[in-house]
């Protein structure tokens, strides 16, 4: 009886794909758990600036000057400590909400309350 010699290779490709998939559904839910669940939050403790430095300086710029997004410097006199916790919860205009884990929003609105 004569086998066929594909076989084989389709088997092993077969394998192999579906240890790829099982491998990156392994991955994902590993990302999930390291960085703190399903919203990504953030369970290392960081420092207004490091946050800024992150996630925010692309469109506020380096010395808060503004850019894409509005200058920074004085914005704790244009906005209420309620309204800048506001913003980065929820976001406004381009800037989308959320940038700040949740952990450290009390101590960045109380560092962008007082840049000057």
């Amino acid at each position: 009886m004569k086998r066929n010699a594909l076989v084989p290779f389709l088997m092993i490709m077969v394998f192999g794909i579906g240890l790829i998939f099982a491998l990156s559904l392994i991955g994902n839910t590993d990302d999930r758990q390291a960085s703190g669940g399903k919203n990504g939050g953030n369970s290392i403790a960081l420092t207004p600036e490091e946050i800024y430095s992150q996630s925010c300086y692309q469109c506020h710029g380096e010395n808060y000057e503004g850019g894409a997004g509005p200058e920074l410097v004085g914005v704790g006199d244009r906005l209420s400590a309620e309204e800048i916790r506001d913003v980065l919860v929820n976001g406004r205009g381009i800037m989308q909400g959320g940038l700040v884990p949740e952990g450290n929003l009390d101590e960045m609105v109380d560092w962008l309350m007082t840049l000057k």
